[in-house]
């Protein structure tokens, strides 16, 4: 998938199989909590991030909304991303946890919400799925979408609802490129979206592959593993809580890799590199 240029908001966005448009970069707000946390979102929004992604798990929407309510852009110029956690994947207490998160944040509606793991052992993301579903039918949300989904959660959830999710966030980095991931999103026409893309700060800013490639553009390994993101036809979500790196990260739209750097980057990936160890076909969060 390739992203498109709005010249209106100086950022590519993807557009979602069922018409809305996204950033194709956003800013990650993991971590980013209280005052200071409110401080650095505002900042990331006043830089130029248009997409923000949050989650209730991060305890922080109240902060997210916060920083919105004080940052100089429009509320309908963002897009404003959360997700539910699986201890609350009952039908009901879906419901009334996306409406405790629209509380806490003081917004009216969020235009992503995702559930954040399939958690299979407990096998309650269906009956989750059909609540989200219906919370966009009541105007609660405007796109929905998941994390951290295989292949075969995602055609469960279209053979057993007809809906398929339009995004699936997954961790996605030099280390753990997930290239059979995003090619059965694409197939599903479902948007692939990178969690931790600079491995949060792992060895991977260290690589030498990578620092070669940094300095024949003149940019950072950050800047270089952003832009080989979005080149995969990926959305990418990085954090960063000090203006300088939220602008360093921004600026990633005036070059491009070639075909063999893209390959010299695909070549680092591991058989599992994740960084925690989180498998979606085993892992567990609630």
């Amino acid at each position: 998938m390739k992203p498109n240029f709005n010249q209106e908001a100086n950022m590519f966005n993807y557009q979602l199989a069922d018409g809305q448009s996204v950033p194709a970069l956003g800013f990650g707000t993991y971590k980013l909590n209280g005052i200071s946390g409110v401080r650095a979102i505002q900042s990331a929004i006043d830089a130029g991030y248009r997409m923000i992604d949050t989650a209730y798990n991060y305890e922080n929407e109240g902060a997210v909304g916060e920083a919105i309510r004080r940052s100089s852009v429009a509320r309908d110029e963002l897009t404003v991303v959360s997700k539910l956690p699986g201890r609350y994947y009952h039908y009901q207490d879906a419901i009334d946890h996306l409406q405790e998160s629209l509380f806490r944040s003081g917004l009216d509606h969020f235009d992503l919400y995702l559930l954040h793991w399939p958690n299979p052992k407990r096998d309650q993301y269906v009956e989750a799925w059909q609540a989200l579903i219906a919370a966009q039918k009541f105007g609660l949300v405007q796109s929905i979408g998941v994390c951290n989904f295989l292949p075969e959660h995602l055609d469960r959830l279209y053979a057993e609802t007809g809906v398929m999710p339009v995004v699936n966030q997954i961790e996605l980095h030099p280390y753990f490129n997930q290239a059979k991931q995003i090619e059965a999103d694409a197939e599903r026409h479902v948007l692939t979206a990178a969690w931790s893309p600079l491995g949060r700060a792992s060895a991977v800013l260290q690589e030498p592959a990578l620092q070669a490639i940094a300095q024949a553009h003149g940019k950072t390994i950050s800047q270089v593993i952003l832009r080989w993101d979005l080149q995969l036809g990926v959305m990418t979500i990085p954090k960063s809580a000090h203006l300088s790196r939220q602008k360093e990260n921004l600026n990633v739209f005036d070059f491009e890799l070639t075909d063999q750097e893209m390959a010299a980057i695909a070549q680092l990936t591991k058989p599992d590199g994740r960084t925690k160890g989180q498998d979606p076909a085993t892992y567990e969060e609630f």
